[in-house]
């Protein structure tokens, strides 16, 4: 017999309706504290819940969380490189442990969290395409706090919590690849510019303009574009 899921529905027309928005971080961080405070309401058991996902450095940073021995338990894996929840981010499975006090998979982080008082975690991935971006968890003070319909709502939390993030993802690489485009752009029209110069000033071909400047850059020890500036600023002569 297939869980009950309450929630269901409601959060599929929430998500539905966020699709096809370009979401800013700071949005999506917001987002992912509304997932994480409904999940610390819909899981009895939780003490609290958070969301793990890379940083702008790439390290995993949590990016949504509860309370603060959710946050502890969270550093302690970040600073251990070991836990549920990037085991579950790396393997991109479902991490249920049942009881601190007994499971040998992390003993140094398992000791640790047992003495903020936590007993039992469940982790699921963020899932989208073939990609995992990080994890969703829900911690208890109590051993065995979670089953199996609990494993199945949490995944998908996590399911809608990777698309916010997967938006978030695709609007700074859209950013990045915006801002390249225009740098090489203008890298262009300066080096054009430039070439221009040293075909009026040598008398010489396109092609022999574009080699005068990449010698000239080759002995002044500088990048083609910031020696093609220095010469249009040398060029340029300010009126009087």
């Amino acid at each position: 017999m297939e869980p009950e899921l309450p929630l269901a529905d409601e959060l599929a027309a929430v998500f539905a309706r966020l699709s096809g928005l370009l979401l800013t971080a700071e949005t999506v961080q917001s987002l992912l504290k509304l997932i994480t405070a409904t999940a610390r309401e819909v899981f009895p058991s939780a003490l609290g819940s958070a969301v793990t996902a890379a940083g702008g450095q790439g390290a995993p940073v949590t990016w949504a969380a509860t309370g603060e021995e959710v946050e502890r338990a969270d550093r302690l894996q970040y600073e251990l490189r070991a836990g549920p929840c990037l085991t579950a981010w790396q393997e991109s499975s479902v991490i249920d442990v049942g009881d601190l006090h007994d499971d040998d998979r992390w003993p140094e982080w398992a000791a640790s969290a047992a003495r903020l008082g936590l007993r039992s975690v469940l982790s699921a991935p963020m899932v989208t395409g073939c990609r995992s971006l990080g994890a969703v968890k829900v911690y208890a003070d109590r051993p065995h706090a979670f089953d199996e319909r609990d494993r199945t709502l949490l995944t998908m939390f996590a399911s809608q919590a990777a698309v916010l993030v997967a938006n978030v993802r695709s609007a700074e690489a859209a950013a990045r690849l915006s801002t390249e485009l225009r740098s090489a752009l203008r890298a262009r029209d300066i080096v054009s510019m430039a070439k221009g110069v040293v075909m009026g000033r040598d008398h010489v071909s396109e092609e022999m303009a574009f080699l005068v400047l990449a010698d000239e850059a080759s002995r002044a020890r500088k990048p083609l574009r910031e020696n093609a500036e220095a010469m249009l600023r040398a060029t340029v002569r300010p009126r009087r």
